[in-house]
């Protein structure tokens, strides 16, 4: 990406000892601050060949084409949740004026870091993400955030970059979900989940773990897998329902993990809620075309994808300064079915 060749906003407020929201309304000629601070930031942006990216900034902040245009990240396409976000997107961004350019990181960060060069290149108003599951580095990010592209994370957060995001209550629909396992029976409940290196994913595992604290169960780190595709899950729940003390409650990290435990545990005979009770995260169509229907962590993507479209375009509108960091979390609740008692 060659971020490091490039002067950002950053530089400049570092050199210039100003913010980087004062950089960026100076190069957006805002009459916020003064005309000799406007005229001094411009003039040291042009001297530094920094007059690029102003053409850039003010397209991107214009009322035609490339600036009413939101990059979009997700995932993948496969993915009801991921597409339930987008759906949201698109919505309240048509609604408030605006187009979306969309591109699959497929879970690459390489790739996730050419869509961000790409993005920032066709002068995108902003980009609304949910990260790679690989992605441990943040320069693709941070480069967008100190050239004054606004950026907004769904679901998967950067935890290594204070920046705006839109997020489930992971913790607490987790631990509900946990809770309600055990209060329907179960005492040995394992849990089913994504790499831990996600807040994603440390938040749906430490919601699993403080219930059965909570509920006076023991942590068995043996009944704890890294597992969230329906795949993984085939391959690995034989092993764990073929134990003498056998897990009786599964909670997965998503639908299709839960589905992949749902119809191993028929392969071998057991009854599933009777012998097995099985809760899952999402609530996308695969839980009602099981046998039985799933039950599961309602994750409201829809609303997801309109909070965090919502909350870029005030940021592209001058709502919130270019450094102003949005926080806010959608609400999760369980929608219990036939597959737990």
């Amino acid at each position: 990406m060659n971020e490091k060749q490039q002067l950002t906003m950053k530089d400049i407020a570092r050199m210039l000892g100003v913010s980087v929201a004062t950089v960026s309304r100076a190069l957006k000629d805002s009459p916020s601050i003064s005309r000799e601070q406007r005229d001094k930031i411009q003039k040291f942006a042009r001297e530094h060949n920094y007059y690029p990216n102003v053409i850039a900034a003010t397209l991107r902040h214009s009322k035609l084409g490339p600036g009413k245009v939101i990059g979009v990240i997700i995932p993948q396409f496969t993915h009801y949740y991921f597409s339930s976000v987008l759906s949201g997107i698109e919505e309240e961004a048509y609604k408030r004026g605006y187009r979306i350019s969309v591109a699959q990181s497929n879970e690459q960060y390489k790739r996730e870091v050419e869509i961000c060069r790409s993005f920032y290149q066709n002068q995108v108003c902003g980009v609304i993400v949910s990260q790679a599951k690989d992605t441990e580095k943040y320069d693709h990010f941070k480069f967008l955030i100190d050239n004054g592209v606004p950026l907004v994370f769904y679901d998967r957060i950067c935890a290594g970059i204070n920046c705006s995001r839109v997020v489930v209550d992971d913790y607490q629909g987790s631990y509900n979900a946990v809770s309600y396992l055990i209060d329907r029976g179960c005492r040995r409940v394992a849990f089913f989940g994504s790499p831990l290196n996600m807040e994603i994913s440390k938040n749906r595992f430490n919601g699993y773990k403080d219930a059965l604290v909570h509920h006076g169960l023991g942590y068995d780190e043996s009944i704890v897998k890294i597992c969230d595709n329906r795949d993984d899950a085939e391959r690995t729940a034989p092993g764990l329902l073929a134990l003498p003390n056998r897990p009786d409650g599964f909670f997965c990290v998503n639908d299709d993990t839960a589905i992949g435990v749902l119809y191993t545990a028929k392969r071998m005979g057991l009854d599933v809620p009777e012998d097995l009770q099985i809760c899952g995260f999402t609530n996308g169509y695969r839980a009602v075309a099981c046998d039985p229907q799933l039950t599961t962590v309602e994750q409201r993507g829809t609303q997801v994808g309109k909070e965090a479209a919502d909350a870029l375009i005030d940021m592209v509108e001058g709502k919130y300064p270019i450094d102003h960091v949005v926080k806010r979390i959608v609400k999760t609740h369980l929608v219990v079915r036939g597959t737990t008692r």
